[in-house]
């Protein structure tokens, strides 16, 4: 049972490896993702002033000597410093023989401009240097939202993982002995009092109470429990002294089945994801 506790710590991500814990490391591409999108929507409106396309849907025009080169350079900035994730992710995916949405996007940007800069110093055409901008903007903000949602899936891991008590009152003949709950067996008979979490997934053998299982089903009253109804680990027991058999433990818990759906939500890709790496391959 230790173990359930420790699923979250445990978790293995693949693409990054550093000494910060998988916590720290959301935390930190958090921050990154939200100071690009930040400073990178603000270099954003003079790129939206100066662009011809924008001047004549809104009827106006802002013109002098060098803005194309100071539109390009302001277009450089963000795409080098606010779409390298997609470029450095590009790299990590081929290297990997395995392209995919950050391939999508880097391909994107790149083309709109490596043949916007090309306008710029000669090749006649027109710019796409705004929906360059744009396009990263809108990229940087996905990913930052997407940040946020996995490090509130990994808190919730935690505070799943904190339901289980340390220790449970394990029945030995006539006898309670104190153990820690890595110690306990399937079959095993554990004594919980009133008020105390269940250690495990069981069976009631003896007594009955009204059993708070809100943290774990999402019930808000308690649920009343009697010999032969099962109750969940980490649950906790309302007035009623009780008798339970071991039946849950380890991977076969409802505590960390939940876990394991959190996790395998967090790996999976959404449907636009599959999409994109469908075209590629």
């Amino acid at each position: 049972m230790e173990e359930i506790k420790n699923t979250y710590i445990r978790q293995n991500n693949r693409d990054y490896h550093s000494k910060h814990n998988h916590t720290e490391h959301h935390k930190n591409m958090i921050k990154d993702f939200r100071k690009r999108f930040l400073i990178s929507i603000f270099v954003t409106i003079p790129i939206l002033i100066l662009s011809p396309l924008i001047q004549t849907l809104l009827n106006f025009s802002f013109t002098f000597t060098g803005d194309k080169h100071i539109l390009w350079i302001l277009s450089s900035f963000i795409f080098f410093w606010g779409g390298w994730p997609f470029l450095k992710g590009i790299s990590e995916e081929l290297k990997k023989k395995q392209p995919g949405m950050m391939t999508l996007i880097a391909l994107a940007i790149s083309v709109a401009y490596f043949y916007s800069s090309a306008v710029v110093f000669g090749l006649k055409g027109k710019f796409f240097f705004w929906e360059l901008a744009t396009l990263i903007d809108v990229m940087l903000l996905g990913h930052w939202i997407e940040m946020k949602s996995v490090l509130g899936a990994s808190k919730a891991l935690e505070k799943l993982a904190q339901l289980l008590p340390n220790t449970a009152n394990l029945i030995i003949g006539e006898e309670t002995k104190v153990v820690k709950i890595s110690e306990l067996k399937k079959g095993d008979t554990v004594l919980v009092k009133a008020g105390e979490k269940f250690p495990a997934d069981g069976i009631i053998l003896k007594g009955n109470s009204y059993i708070d299982e809100s943290m774990l089903t999402g019930e808000s009253k308690p649920v009343f429990k009697k010999i032969r109804d099962k109750v969940i680990g980490g649950s906790v027991n309302g007035d009623g002294t009780l008798y339970i058999s071991i039946e849950g433990i380890g991977e076969e818990s409802y505590l960390n089945k939940v876990i394991n759906l959190v996790k395998e939500a967090q790996a999976s890709k959404s449907k636009t994801q599959r999409l994109a790496d469908c075209y590629y391959k």
